[in-house]
Order: C-alpha cells, then structure tokens, then sequence
C-alpha cells in the first residue's frame, strides 16, 4: 500500500512539473508608449497616446492571448508648439471626423492567436475603433519584460474617411493617407 502511495504521488509530480501553465503578464501602462504618425501629401503629424490597461497571457513561454484598451481621449499631438496649431490639430483628430473621442472614450485590441516565429510572434486580433472591430495582424517582438511592434491601421474601415482620397476626389494636397502608424513599446 506504502508503495502504490509513494508511486501516485511521484507520478502527480511528474505531471504537474511537467505540465505549464497559463500566466497573466499586466502591461505597466505608465512605463508603456504608443506613438502614433499620420501622412498627409504635404507632410505628416505626430504624437501619443495613453495606454489604460492590457496583459499578455504565456503558456510557458508562448504567448497564447491578450487584450489591450487605449484611452483615446489621452491624444496628443507631439509636434506642434501650444499656440501654433496644436490644439487645433487635437481638437480636429478628437472630432466626428476622426476618432470621435467624446462618443468612444476607449479603443481595444484583443489577440486571437500568436504564433511563434523567428523574431518573436505574427499576432493576429481584432482591433475596435469607433466602435468598429477588424482583424489586424502584425508582428510583435518580445524581450524579457518588454515587447513591442510598429503597425499600421487603416482608418477607413472604422469609419475615418475624412481627407481620404479613396473616398473623396479632387483633394490635390489636402489628401490625407488612409494609413496611420501606430510604434508601440509594452513594459510588463
């Protein structure tokens, strides 16, 4: 009997160590960046936006979910001077025109699925802004604590056409791209 004991117990701990476990890495949103770039013909913007929270789930060391929200209100334009169209220019972005900001305080992206590759992972998700959900992937790299990615989204299909020259004609050098870009840099 002493035996069988001793044999099941061994066994329970060879499974358990041998089996992983999923782990929830909070993002540090206050140690974490997102910069954002926007391309007009005449030139391009740039600026920030706060992260409000997001984790990383790992079986092991493989990245298996996760979900990040963006505080939209927090935008801001990084290269203007105050008083030199800056406040214009976030006033216009926060607008219907573009992200609406007082209706959608928040946007969201949430991994679908992770796959582990060279560099680190093809993230695939479903990204919502304006309350508009498309699948998005990038590529995203991890190193120790931190991981990071540069993307780039599509504005018009959550519903930001404004300037677009897919969408409107003769707009010569007020056109704006329908791409902006998103460089984002996570502290776990």
């Amino acid at each position: 009997m002493k035996t069988r004991l001793k044999s099941l117990i061994l066994a329970i701990a060879i499974i358990t160590s041998a089996s992983t476990f999923a782990q929830k890495k909070a993002i540090k949103t206050s140690e974490s960046k997102i910069n954002w770039t926007g391309k007009k013909v005449t030139g391009e913007h740039k600026g920030t936006l706060n992260l409000s929270d997001g984790f990383l789930v790992f079986d092991g060391d493989k990245i298996t979910s996760g979900e990040f929200t963006v505080d939209m209100t927090s935008l801001q334009v990084t290269d203007l001077e105050a008083g030199k169209g800056k406040e214009k220019l976030e006033g216009h972005l926060s607008s219907d025109d573009f992200f609406s900001t007082a209706n959608h305080k928040t946007a969201k992206l949430k991994v679908t699925k992770a796959k582990k590759t060279e560099k680190g992972y093809k993230i695939a998700g479903d990204l919502t802004i304006k309350g508009k959900t498309n699948p998005i992937e990038f590529d995203l790299a991890v190193n120790g604590d931190t991981a990071s990615t540069t993307l780039k989204v599509d504005r018009t299909k959550y519903d930001i056409k404004y300037g677009s020259g897919s969408f409107f004609d003769n707009l010569g050098d007020k056109a704006i791209s329908d791409e902006f870009e998103l460089a984002v840099n996570l502290k776990m």
